[in-house]
């Protein structure tokens, strides 16, 4: 079944080039994260036991794992959305001497951080998080990164101010609405981890200062680091809302749902860093209550979802003869060619349900305790970050690849089993995970040379089950990952059959409901900013008083501290 035609519009050449340029440059990239993602699990299974293996040491690999597929492939990407999102429902050029300037930012900044760790010099495990220390470069980079983004961000402004001039008591658009609600988060995440990296961590760094304050830096940084996965998550859920039900053949169920996830993700998206600091010193046990409170109103939105989502591919599958209580599932186009953006979708969402569950149980006090710092967090982690968002956004790479070029997708069956062969993979690795890490096996450490090698007194013979889970399943991915990845150049090599134009698909609302209370940022970002100040001022005053001594930075792999500033 084919969708009905979609409204395409020209734009202008520059901005298409940037789009697609954003796209494939972090595309290139991303292949180098995901070797190094099979190779994490190599090491962990024990099928190496090895420190380094072609020149890569195992926690640069890790780095260059993180760096590259959680923070530059996702945020090149969430902005090149952005601009599609923004032209193709605002109608409106953009200032495109602001646009590549952000885009040299951008670039500039993956270059000096990916010279870094290629260099042997941030082996930080892709996080801002002392005591473990980075060459400056590597804080410089990401920050240019940063910077560009938001960039990118404020020169949305002036098209959203003249569409909201030209159209008075008209709702905005419900992807520009999520694509902003996107962009608010990221710049109320990267404001404290701005604050750490340019007060603490580059003039440690830089050997100006001998130590860090690290309570301080590590509630900074997760004041930055959980807000950043609803960044991550809201460009998905823009895709979800607009397009996923028009794919199923059906409508979107409600308009309210979409926005007030969107708003409610502004409002509560911050101040629960510090259900990641449950076992951190100098955090009283009230204030973590507070957070893991808040971090249960930030499963609201996603119940919402779930429930909306549902409903959309209801109507949808029974205007195309679905009968029955559940007999209506089997009329979704799993894996019809013509809407193969459906399979991205859908294996993401079922991803996502083990994700928000395991989630909650990482957010309780007590369970939290049994799996801090286990494996168990990684393979939630890959259950959110690595399924409903990196499906969606390979999927929408591609599609935009696509209709900007006037190419046609090659190797069509390949591309709509992508999804499936990979949702097979990360469930087979998470559950690997999830199991060893219920009985204790560490994250990030390189058990190739100490659990998982018989010949070492450390080893584990009951993380064998797990071990064998995590590896099959990482292989699985990859093997996934990899057919994408000769879909995505077979295509973008290809030969152009049309004229390229943007085109994004747009579902019709079914409860075009109008509701006052999430037709403005303003009382949402009012809220916002009071819960941050009640979240976050205690707790940061508590930790500034408590004194902690300063630590000296470390190498992963090291327990003695560095004694010296890193070399130019």
């Amino acid at each position: 079944m084919e969708l009905p035609k979609e409204r395409r519009i020209e734009i202008e050449p520059g901005l298409k080039r940037m789009i697609l340029i954003e796209i494939i440059f972090p595309m290139v990239l991303l292949i180098l994260g995901i070797y190094h993602g099979l190779m994490q699990v190599l090491y962990r299974s024990g099928m190496i036991h090895a420190r380094q293996v072609f020149g890569l040491e195992y926690y640069q690999g890790l780095t260059v794992h993180g760096v590259v597929n959680a923070i530059v492939f996702t945020t090149f990407f969430a902005v090149a959305f952005g601009y599609a999102v923004i032209r193709f429902y605002l109608g409106r050029a953009l200032n495109m001497k602001v646009a590549w300037l952000s885009f040299a930012l951008m670039v500039i900044g993956t270059l000096l951080a990916a010279a870094a760790i290629l260099s042997g010099k941030a082996s930080v495990l892709y996080t801002f998080y002392p005591p473990l220390r980075a060459h400056p470069a590597f804080y410089v980079g990401l920050t240019l990164v940063v910077v560009g983004s938001w960039i990118a961000f404020f020169n949305w402004f002036p098209p959203y101010f003249a569409w909201k001039r030209e159209h008075p008591g008209e709702k905005v658009p419900l992807a520009v609405v999520g694509t902003f609600a996107a962009f608010i988060v990221w710049l109320i995440a990267t404001i404290p981890v701005a604050i750490e990296i340019i007060f603490l961590l580059i003039p440690w760094s830089m050997g100006w200062v001998p130590t860090v304050n690290v309570p301080l830096a590590r509630m900074l940084f997760w004041f930055f680091g959980h807000p950043l996965v609803y960044f991550w998550l809201l460009p998905t859920y823009v895709m979800y809302y607009t397009m996923l039900p028009k794919l199923s053949g059906g409508k979107l169920f409600s308009d309210f749902a979409g926005r007030l996830t969107f708003l409610w993700l502004v409002l509560y998206s911050a101040p629960v860093g510090i259900h990641h600091q449950f076992t951190e010193p100098g955090i009283s046990s009230t204030w973590k209550f507070v957070h893991a409170f808040f971090t249960m109103l930030v499963a609201i939105p996603s119940f919402a979802t779930a429930f909306t989502l549902a409903a959309s591919m209801e109507h949808g599958a029974r205007a195309n003869g679905g009968r029955g209580l559940l007999g209506w599932w089997r009329k979704l186009p799993y894996f019809d060619k013509d809407r193969w953006l459906f399979a991205y979708f859908f294996c993401g969402l079922v991803i996502f349900i083990f994700g928000g569950v395991t989630g909650i149980i990482n957010a309780s006090y007590n369970l939290n305790n049994v799996v801090h710092n286990t494996s168990w967090l990684p393979a939630h982690f890959h259950q959110t970050v690595a399924g409903p968002i990196f499906l969606s956004y390979i999927g929408m790479s591609l599609f935009l690849l696509v209709k900007l070029t006037g190419k046609e997708i090659k190797l069509p069956r390949w591309n709509v089993w992508v999804p499936y062969i990979w949702t097979l993979g990360i469930m087979i690795f998470s559950t690997g995970l999830f199991i060893g890490g219920a009985g204790g096996e560490p994250r990030r450490t390189n058990m190739g040379l100490t659990y998982t090698d018989p010949q070492s007194p450390l080893y584990h013979a009951d993380w064998q089950y797990a071990r064998v889970l995590g590896s099959l399943g990482g292989t699985i991915m990859t093997i996934a990952g990899l057919m994408f990845f000769i879909v995505f150049f077979v295509t973008l090599f290809g030969r152009a059959t049309k004229e390229g134009a943007l085109e994004l698909i747009t579902s019709e609302t079914y409860h075009d409901e109008n509701v006052p209370a999430v037709q403005s940022f303003t009382p949402w970002l009012a809220g916002a900013a009071l819960l941050l100040v009640i979240a976050y001022a205690p707790p940061i005053a508590q930790t500034l008083r408590s004194n902690f001594p300063g630590a000296p930075p470390f190498a992963p792999d090291n327990p003695v501290p560095i004694t010296s500033p890193p070399r130019p």
